[in-house]
């Protein structure tokens, strides 16, 4: 009998030890500790989430019991939610109601953010602010030398996305200025470009969309931001089906699961049917093997191999154009008429040949990247960011390449 309750303690133990290999429960780190505390004061209480380190998304959260399809995987009450009604309750208040013209609500939130981790100690959602990135991978964080890595269409919008970062901050020194008064400090030295670029990061990436009503001391841009503590450490899978909103009857944000998740498991959400690029784009990170993922072909490439000598060359180009197709994907295949024969050779040829071109575009970039991290050790974590983009791209490349071959023998 002891020998077989030993045997069957060996196996339990195995068991339990393989069922934390998928993340290492991190809920004893005294910032989670602080964390919990924090939430359950503002009426949050939840028994089944756990703070983990993942091996193939960082930090998440996961399960200790297993979850079924309509099982609530977490309810977060009004009380813990950041939103501009926060900012307005706050000293900013005053300053921002009398401002004119009006602030954004992104701005208020920013200027929040930075305030509050600022104060340090006394702000009373340190907490909070203490398990929040203090860095992030998001284009408006990215050297130049790693944006000219990206693929055309998602370099531009890259670029476009430090710009907007950099305007921001010019238009709001002013505002900036206003709120002297509140601080020891100069606001110059408090609310500094890496300042904002930090907060514009966390609320562009960490944000739900919780729709507030328009008030008069904000601007006119859509009031839809919540920061939601907790709840944000949630990552994403695009194999993952969820729903969720706000729950006027609890008064708090609450998302359902529509898929089973075993027990100690990470529990995923899904933030969109989004491709790499918009991941890369709008949160700064990539999803290995999403469904969802596209190879951009920007506009130059495509034109590139339009024969000089067809004349509806300018016509492609404006039908291209008009239906925001110009960006194309390899993914996407606009159907219309049976073309002929010869058409269709003609389109797969030249189909290939783009194919082929990107393959060799993207190789190449891979290798200045393995050769800029053995360089520029500052850039590691960006560079291994982009290579992994690229390698998904190459993956869908070399399949579309196969695919078109195969295609070309059946045609001709």
């Amino acid at each position: 009998m002891k020998k077989s309750r030993g045997r069957t303690g060996r196996k339990r133990r195995r068991k339990h030890s393989k069922s934390f290999m998928d993340g290492v429960n991190c809920s004893h780190k005294l910032e989670y500790i602080k964390l919990k505390k924090w939430l359950k004061e503002r009426g949050f209480e939840d028994s089944n989430l756990r703070p983990a380190e993942f091996w193939e998304t960082g930090r998440g959260l996961m399960t200790t019991k297993a979850l079924q399809a309509g099982d609530v995987i977490i309810s977060l009450p009004e009380k813990c939610l950041l939103t501009t009604g926060t900012v307005l309750s706050s000293c900013l208040g005053g300053h921002i109601e009398k401002w004119k013209p009006p602030v954004s609500p992104l701005l208020a939130l920013c200027t929040f953010l930075i305030a509050e981790k600022h104060a340090g100690e006394k702000s009373p959602w340190k907490p909070y602010l203490d398990v929040l990135p203090k860095a992030y991978t998001c284009p408006a964080c990215l050297e130049p030398d790693v944006i000219n890595l990206l693929p055309k269409p998602l370099k531009r919008k890259a670029q476009e996305q430090k710009r907007m970062v950099q305007e921001l901050f010019r238009s709001s020194k002013a505002f900036f200025s206003s709120l002297q008064p509140l601080f020891a400090e100069s606001t110059g030295s408090i609310f500094n470009f890496s300042a904002l670029q930090w907060a514009w990061c966390t609320v562009n990436t960490r944000t739900i969309y919780m729709k507030h009503p328009h008030r008069e001391c904000f601007s006119l841009e859509p009031d839809v931001y919540a920061l939601a503590p907790y709840l944000d450490l949630l990552n994403h899978s695009p194999n993952v089906q969820v729903k969720a909103g706000f729950n006027e009857q609890t008064r708090s944000y609450e998302i359902w699961t529509n898929s089973h998740c075993r027990k100690y498991q990470e529990v995923l959400i899904c933030y969109g049917p989004h491709d790499n690029q918009r991941l890369l784009l709008e949160y700064g990170f990539v999803a290995m093997d999403n469904p969802h993922s596209s190879v951009h072909v920007s506009a130059d490439t495509l034109l590139k191999y339009f024969s000089p000598l067809d004349k509806q060359r300018k016509a492609k180009v404006s039908i291209l154009k008009d239906h925001d197709f110009l960006d194309a994907c390899w993914r996407r295949i606009l159907l219309g008429d049976v073309p002929s024969a010869r058409n269709e050779q003609q389109a797969l040829a030249t189909a290939a040949k783009i194919c082929q071109c990107l393959i060799e575009e993207t190789q190449h970039v891979l290798l200045q990247i393995s050769q800029l991290k053995r360089d520029r050790e500052n850039l590691k974590t960006h560079l291994a960011l982009v290579e992994m983009l690229r390698s998904e791209d190459l993956k869908i490349l070399q399949k579309s390449a196969e695919i078109l071959c195969n295609s070309n023998l059946g045609t001709t």
